[in-house]
Formats: structure tokens, sequence, C-alpha cells
């Protein structure tokens, strides 16, 4: 399941999980129940708007806030059952063991502090290390997320960068501290098909060579199934589906089958799109 080896544990667990939000006209669920494991390796969270998945990542690292309420049998990293930890425990575990990058970096970055400032203080949280230490390795990381002008882009303001750029400093400053897990919140939604090219393959060497675990959440089928190496399927709350990424087009599930063919094809016919149809059963 985690494409570990048999019988080692899972780098992340995840048990039963629920996050349900109380509002005036009762409870909404956002994730009904979900289990699934991570090992060092890329999986896929896919679903359409509202299935969850956003939710889910949030619900990991405990950001969920009132009137949101989290609640699970376990969620695990590496044996540690993050559930159990204070907010100050849990505050050493997000950035330093796991680390999330949002969707659009201009609501990521402090728009007032130059970027180069920022990076040293997101490395200095988590390390005990001067602030000339810092300051390298903050330029090691962008130059590793091939950053041509470091130098540049360490004293620019957020606003002085293109989002492809914003999105390698973002990625930057999630990795400088050495997580064992990244979660990527719809990393390239907001860049051109070049640039998202590159931004994934920066991500892809980046875990590769560290040694991480990555989930990657997206509504682009194509793009998990080309970069990861499985797929969970989320519907109305639930995984409805599970697949190795190299057979996402195989796939049975109904849910799974209507995306994929929702999907438009160069050079295909050129009639409408097919209508998803959605059956109340799967979330049941």
């Amino acid at each position: 399941m985690s494409g570990e080896g048999a019988g080692a544990r899972p780098l992340l667990e995840v048990a039963d999980l629920h996050v349900r939000f109380h509002t005036r006209t009762g409870v909404v669920e956002a994730v009904r129940g979900i289990s699934f494991t991570v090992g060092r390796e890329r999986i896929g969270i896919v679903g359409e708007s509202g299935s969850g998945k956003t939710m889910t990542g949030r619900a990991i690292l405990r950001l969920v806030r009132p009137p949101g309420f989290v609640e699970a049998q376990r969620i695990a990293l590496e044996g540690m059952n993050l559930l159990e930890l204070s907010e100050r425990q849990m505050r050493r575990v997000r950035g330093e063991r796991i680390a999330m990058v949002m969707q659009d970096p201009k609501f990521s970055l402090n728009p007032v502090m130059r970027v180069g400032r920022q990076l040293v203080e997101a490395l200095r949280v988590h390390a005990k290390v001067s602030t000339r230490e810092a300051r390298e390795r903050a330029m090691e990381m962008l130059k590793a997320v091939r950053i041509r002008d470091p130098e540049r882009v360490f004293r620019a303001y957020p606003h002085e960068l293109s989002g492809g750029m914003g999105q390698r400093v973002m990625i930057a400053m999630m990795l400088i501290p050495g997580p064992d897990l990244l979660i990527a919140d719809e990393p390239t939604s907001a860049l051109d098909v070049t640039v998202r090219g590159q931004v994934l393959g920066i991500m892809d060497a980046l875990v590769r060579e560290r040694g991480m675990g990555l989930i990657l959440i997206s509504h682009d089928l194509n793009l998990v199934a080309t970069f990861c190496d499985r797929v969970l399927v989320m519907f109305a709350g639930r995984i409805v589906e599970e697949v190795d990424a190299r057979h996402l087009a195989e796939a049975r599930h109904p849910y799974t089958r209507g995306l994929l063919n929702c999907l438009p094809r160069i050079g295909g016919e050129r009639g409408p799109l097919p209508v998803l149809e959605r059956d109340a059963a799967w979330s049941a």
C-alpha cells in the first residue's frame, strides 16, 4: 500500500479521520472517516472542489480551527501520534518534520518583509544557527530550487516576484528545515504549463534526493498520473478509490471514470464533454 518494504513502518499513518464543521444549520462533514498511509513516496490526492482534499492536508498538521473539529483514531508520523501532542510540540512538527506548500504564494509570504529575511526566520525558528549560517543555507536552497539570481531574489519583496518565482521561494522556505514529509496543496494551479513543469521537476528532484514523502493535492488527474506513485480519489469527504498512478486510466470506480471522461482531449471529438453523474451511495 505505502510503497515501503514489507513490515516497514510507514512515514505517515492516518486512521479514521473526520473533519466536521459546526454551523447554525447543523454539522457539515468535510472529511468522513478516511484512512491511508504514506511512505517515502509521492501520493496524489484528487477530487472535485469540496471533496475534502485540502481539509485532509490541514488536518494532518492540525491547522483546522473552530468551528472546525478534527477527530481521528490515529494520525501518526513515524509512530508519533500527532493528536496527543501539545500545541507547542506541534509547532515543532510543523515545518521541521512536516511542511505544507499552500496554493498561492502571494497569500503565504509576508508582503512587507524581504524574501531573504523570511527564509532566514523560517530556518532559525527550527534550528539553533547563527544569522550568517542561516543566510548561507537560505542562499543554497534558493539555488536548489533553480533560481538563477539568488542574491536579487533574497533582497526582493514578494510583490517583485513572478508567480513561478514566488512558488519556488515557498518551496525553498518549506524545505529549508529538512522536513520528512511535504504536503503540496495545488502548488502549480496558478502557473503556466512551462513553469509548472519546472516547479514539479524541482519538487521531484528534492523529494528523491532527500528521501522525503510527498502528498500532492490536486484536481489535475493528468498531472498526478505522470508525477505520483499512488493516487487517492476523494468524493464528498471519502476515499472512493486508490490506484497505482501508472494505471489511473484503468481505474474502475464510476466516479474516477467520470472524472477521466470529462477531461478534454486534443484531437478528440468536438462534441460536448460528458456530464459527471454522481451517486449519493458513493458517500454513504
